[in-house]
């Protein structure tokens, strides 16, 4: 699997324009262990923990996309947005199903971390009621907090896309979520960009938004990694000191993205010129979309 990933990436040729459109999955759950990269148990978890945090996250982005599409007279970027929007719906359906088929079957309650993310998604970044000239800042603002959270959702899914998680012991159906999902972040990595930018989002505004992100996301995901940790009755209750250097010890192993590349990603934003389109490969992304487990259980 990782050679033919790797080869994808060397050998394919860019398959130009790609129409984006929401695929079809299916996965088997059952007996999928809650520690699904069985030598490293913390790692899984902090994956995991995305579980938890994209369903709600996802759902914001497809509800502030169609607030903006009645404003966006751009065939070819409407075209793109309402592709982003189907993607963005079967992630946030199929990531929720975990929630209920593996952490909910291993005892786990997810309640209290997901009623957070409504919280955060839904009241802090969602829609206000607002009129004229402040509904259209609100507007512009998450949009380009969407931008900045689609640029290290499509670095991740580059990542996992060539990570080699089955020497961690990584159960084939979870890393099939992750890299199906990767793929598309990938395929539609340019769209979060460019609509912030067809909205007016500059550059001070862009970066301004980088730097409100990126501390918030590697909480939320170091949070929902304790809490995870913390139920499993297999794990000792670590706090955040002891976890941090866990986690650490997993990046250094490989089972997790390293912090010099991750913020080597998160400052190539701030170059003026800065596009999405370096992030990753599309002929990759299609190329594993094309033979993934799930996306062709569901075709069949």
């Amino acid at each position: 699997m990782k050679l033919l990933r790797r080869a994808a990436r060397r050998t394919d040729t860019d398959p130009g324009t790609v129409a984006l459109h929401a695929r079809n999955v299916r996965f088997d759950w059952a007996d999928v262990p809650l520690r699904w990269m069985s030598a490293e148990p913390i790692a899984s978890h902090l994956i995991s923990s995305l579980n938890m945090l994209l369903p709600e996250g996802e759902r914001m982005f497809c509800a502030t996309y169609r607030e903006a599409l009645p404003y966006v007279q751009d065939e070819k970027l409407r075209e793109d947005m309402l592709g982003f929007i189907g993607q963005e719906s079967m992630h946030a359906e199929t990531h929720e199903k975990v929630l209920h088929d593996v952490l909910a079957a291993h005892g786990i309650d997810p309640g209290p971390y997901v009623r957070q993310m409504e919280y955060l998604f839904r009241k802090t970044l969602g829609s206000r009621d607002l009129t004229g000239r402040a509904a259209e800042q609100v507007l512009v603002e998450r949009l380009a907090f969407i931008a900045c959270l689609e640029h290290f959702f499509a670095w991740l899914g580059d990542w996992v896309l060539n990570a080699d998680l089955e020497k961690f012991g990584a159960d084939p159906r979870m890393a099939d979520l992750f890299r199906w999902h990767g793929a598309e972040e990938v395929e539609h990595r340019n769209v979060a960009h460019d609509v912030a930018i067809y909205f007016g989002a500059g550059y001070v505004r862009r970066c301004s938004s980088m730097m409100l992100v990126f501390p918030i996301f590697i909480g939320l995901v170091v949070r929902g990694t304790r809490f995870l940790v913390r139920q499993d009755p297999e794990l000792a209750d670590l706090g955040y000191p002891r976890l941090i250097l866990a986690v650490l010890g997993a990046m250094w192993r490989g089972a997790l993205p390293g912090i010099p590349s991750l913020l080597r990603s998160a400052l190539s934003t701030f170059q003026p010129g800065y596009s999405p389109e370096n992030v990753g490969s599309t002929a990759q992304a299609v190329a594993y979309l094309a033979q993934s487990p799930a996306a062709r259980a569901a075709a069949s």
